[in-house]
């Protein structure tokens, strides 16, 4: 059952490596707390910035953000609730898209943009070196090979300390590793959407984390008929039941549920301690 009156804790979810790094294996997604549409600054900055502090409260270790969200605003708003930053804490930012207006996520994966998106991230994070930036999606104008390559450049410059990606394939995964050690892939998976079943797989026989964004498909996959029963059974809710099946698909997954709400924060964050029955697994299928 549910620790309905106990503090939650991210670490009940145990750990999974970033390279030389461990982090608990439910971690934060930031993008919610910026404005509509992932756009400008939040209405309440001082909710938003209780929102971050509240997730490193309750044991989360790893935050997940990018230079395109706001843009530039959700890394402003994650040093101002936290710098200077606890003893363990590791931010994963990306770079590679852009907003050129409020409904645009456009790619820009050049490595002159690469270099300048490092550079303001290191400035809007307060930070000397990233401890993990992922490229946030190929660019189809530009070699992957010359993104990627642009970033080990900057790993040996010492500002990135480890490299990741997102939005890719395990052909991309394949032609990134022979550029560069890969810590991390980040592609859209949840209950509902298990189209990077190849990618996850991949992760899995090569031991790199997988960090699925969406995990909740937005709220999509809560609907399923067959989580609300299990949810509806353990008397939990249907997002804590879709981040247990998460948890428990493999050691390497690392689920970054967003919200701008303590109180989901405090939701999500229960998952990590909800161990899911076999015959609970082979109902959710």
């Amino acid at each position: 059952m549910s620790n309905a009156r106990k503090e939650p804790h991210a670490d009940a979810s145990g750990t999974v490596a970033l390279g030389d790094l461990r982090v608990n294996r439910l971690g934060f997604g930031a993008m919610r707390v910026c404005g509509r549409d992932v756009w400008g600054p939040p209405a309440d900055r001082a909710a938003a910035h209780r929102v971050i502090r509240r997730a490193v409260e309750l044991g989360v270790n790893f935050i997940d953000t990018a230079d395109s969200y706001g843009p530039e605003v959700d890394e402003t708003l994650i040093a101002e609730a936290l710098h200077p930053y606890p003893p363990g804490l590791v931010i994963g930012t990306k770079g590679g898209l852009v907003r050129p207006n409020r409904h645009a996520w456009d790619s820009d994966a050049h490595p002159e943009h690469l270099r300048h998106a490092v550079n303001g991230s290191l400035q809007r994070l307060k930070l000397e070196r990233i401890d993990l930036y992922q490229l946030h999606a190929p660019d189809p104008r530009v070699p992957f090979a010359d993104s990627v390559g642009a970033l080990a450049r900057m790993q040996r410059g010492g500002k990135i300390r480890h490299i990741g990606l997102s939005n890719v394939s395990v052909a991309e995964l394949t032609a990134a590793r022979k550029i560069a050690p890969i810590v991390s892939v980040q592609n859209e998976y949840n209950y509902d959407d298990r189209s990077s079943d190849d990618v996850l797989a991949e992760c899995v026989r090569l031991g790199i984390t997988f960090i699925p964004w969406y995990p909740l498909g937005a709220g999509r996959s809560l609907r399923a008929a067959k989580l609300k029963r299990v949810a509806a059974a353990r008397g939990v809710s249907p997002a804590q039941i879709a981040l247990a099946w998460l948890l428990a698909r493999t050691p390497v997954m690392l689920p970054i549920p967003g919200t701008a709400s303590v109180a989901h924060l405090e939701e999500n964050v229960r998952a990590a301690s909800l161990v899911l029955t076999e015959e609970e697994r082979i109902a959710l299928g």
